[in-house]
């Protein structure tokens, strides 16, 4: 077979693959706007199988995973993401929100937790970095560092460390505190500070000695 008959049949089948890529795309696209997020990961699914560099396609992959309550696919598909595009702070942001979920998971192991917790919060301070005028950021970070710190702060657990539990509900306590600054009518924000700082008060109250 000649070389430009080869190459012709090349041609022919990579734009038949990307048009049925764009095709799955379109569909998963749509299902993603309707709101059928388990419609929308068949599509997307396909999609990405076809091209696997497609970072628009995985970012709505995951965020379908996430919102069909699969978050440990949404983890494992924002890792691609943010590979090809390392500066999208919306793909550091639901990665930070899935890994909390696997954090509050009841078959979650403490190893889980400490993990899944730390995640969050780091992919959450990446994301500040790369755009620190989102203030849901702080919010959630704030919360993130909130249940970091309760986690550090149990004694029966092997990953007891008080100074990175106490360490880590000042730095909630701060977050929040930015976030009420921007926005002082936001009760929620202050209901959240509020209980950052009760868990702050409980960590660094001196037990009173024994006579």
């Amino acid at each position: 077979m000649k070389l430009s008959v080869i190459l012709s049949l090349l041609i022919i089948t990579s734009f038949e693959v990307t048009q049925a890529q764009n095709a799955y795309v379109k569909l998963g696209q749509q299902a993603l706007m309707d709101g059928d997020f388990r419609q929308a990961v068949a599509h997307l699914e396909k999609a990405c199988v076809t091209d696997s560099t497609n970072a628009n396609a995985l970012w709505m992959l995951g965020y379908s995973y996430y919102h069909s309550e699969n978050y440990r696919k949404a983890i494992a598909t924002y890792n691609k993401v943010v590979e090809i595009k390392p500066t999208d702070c919306s793909a550091y942001y639901y990665r930070a929100m899935a890994k909390s979920y696997c954090a509050r998971d009841a078959q979650a192991t403490a190893a889980d937790k400490e993990k899944n917790l730390l995640g969050a919060i780091l992919d959450l301070s990446k994301a500040i970095n790369i755009n620190p005028n989102d203030i849901k950021f702080y919010q959630n970070r704030g919360i993130f560092y909130r249940d970091y710190g309760v986690f550090k702060l149990q004694k029966a657990n092997k990953f007891y460390d008080k100074v990175r539990g106490v360490n880590s509900l000042k730095a909630s306590v701060a977050d929040l505190e930015k976030v009420l600054s921007d926005n002082p009518t936001r009760k929620d924000i202050s209901t959240q500070l509020d209980l950052s700082k009760q868990q702050l008060t409980l960590a660094t109250a001196v037990t009173p000695a024994h006579s």
